[in-house]
């Protein structure tokens, strides 16, 4: 009898976790581009989706989108409820529709990066002055390090890119780097964090890749939720406190978070004011 009545009793703990999950709607978790395709991205950060599922007790989808201004809008047009994004992706989401950053990722334990610009060391360009003529990528106009960065950098110096340089081309961070060290591309924008990645992989050669300019430290990507659900304190209070709590996490379930990553640290909207002046500054952030 004692068994019977602790299986019963199992059984009603079971259905009334489900009941409960299924009582609260689902949230939506878009995620960008990091990984070289849509497969391997959704397979990295499928765990974090399910760790938050079971920490908030709601379902969570997973949608990869892929590019940072598409995520930018998806989190702003109520598509995505959470976003893992850009700063400057994040930083339009915030100007558009009031999306709000809860936590920042930390990168082996550091929540800032950098934005760089890379060049093939045998194509003869030493620094940014040597670009004139040449071919130079950008990334896509919702990335930071490889757009907007790097376009105010060129604006300070008296540099308009379309008629500077010989071609202007808008592809993706990975793209970028591996058509440099090809020598198919003269230069471009990327940021520390994807070339390290990329060389640790194995898919580009460090001796075939020069770093030309590095910009000032830059907030990680932003852990960012929707408008409606930043209103609600309860919500942004227990996701952080589950943000937080991946670092521990990690010990036992390492793939968690993509190697380096080392977990979120809280932080508010006026830790991307850096980014925001830099959107202020080139004019593709309009007062409001």
């Amino acid at each position: 009898m004692k068994s019977i009545f602790k299986m019963i009793v199992a059984l009603w703990f079971i259905f009334s976790m489900v009941g409960s999950m299924a009582a609260e709607p689902s949230l939506v978790l878009g995620v960008g581009l990091f990984q070289p395709d849509k497969e391997k991205n959704d397979a990295t950060y499928r765990p974090l989706a399910a760790y938050l599922a079971k920490k908030l007790g709601r379902t969570v989808q997973l949608r990869t989108v892929d590019s940072w201004e598409g995520l930018a809008k998806s989190l702003a047009s109520g598509e995505t409820d959470l976003a893992l994004m850009g700063p400057w992706g994040y930083v339009l989401a915030n100007h558009q529709a009031d999306a709000q950053v809860v936590s920042t990722i930390l990168y082996d334990g550091k929540p800032e990066y950098f934005a760089i610009m890379v060049t093939h060391p045998n194509s003869g360009i030493k620094s940014p002055k040597d670009l004139k003529g040449r071919t130079f990528a950008f990334g896509d106009k919702g990335s930071t390090s490889g757009y907007l960065i790097p376009l105010h950098y060129f604006m300070t110096q008296g540099i308009e890119p379309e008629s500077y340089f010989s071609k202007v081309l808008h592809t993706s961070h990975q793209a970028i780097e591996t058509q440099v060290t090809q020598g198919a591309l003269d230069a471009g924008a990327d940021y520390n964090r994807n070339r390290n990645a990329m060389i640790e992989r194995g898919l580009i050669k460090a001796d075939q890749s020069s770093i030309i300019w590095q910009s000032a430290p830059l907030p990680n990507d932003a852990f960012a939720v929707s408008s409606v659900l930043a209103h609600d304190k309860d919500f942004v209070l227990h996701l952080q406190n589950a943000l937080a709590g991946i670092g521990e996490a990690l010990k036992s379930q390492p793939d968690l978070l993509p190697a380096h990553y080392t977990g979120f640290v809280s932080r508010d909207n006026s830790f991307y004011k850096p980014i925001r002046d830099a959107g202020m500054a080139t004019g593709k952030l309009q007062v409001k």
